[in-house]
């Protein structure tokens, strides 16, 4: 049994490495949208290619604009937040109650 134990504990820490790291692009894509950079930066468009359909996905059911203001990132920070506090220690727990 400890193999699998080892297995969801593992999955559960690359989960949570990947879904702190998306959290980082997705604040620092907020934050450039804010001053407008040279759409043309490399840089500039990983960021919007790895937000922009989630951002798209969520605008589809929620409407995300108020007052000329865009929620999206928000609702995916909080989004990211949920998982990794329920699915990633639900993983933890089941590889402990495993082990």
């Amino acid at each position: 049994m400890f193999v699998i134990s080892n297995f969801i504990e593992a999955v559960a820490r690359i989960l949570d490495a990947a879904l702190f790291i998306y959290m980082w692009i997705v604040i620092i894509s907020a934050l450039l949208s804010w001053v407008n950079p040279d759409p043309y930066n490399p840089i500039v468009k990983f960021l919007r290619s790895t937000t922009e359909p989630v951002y798209r996905f969520i605008r589809r059911y929620i409407p995300t604009e108020f007052g000329g203001i865009d929620i999206a990132p928000l609702i995916v920070i909080f989004a990211i937040m949920f998982i990794r506090y329920f699915v990633v220690n639900t993983l933890y727990e089941l590889a402990y109650k495993l082990s």
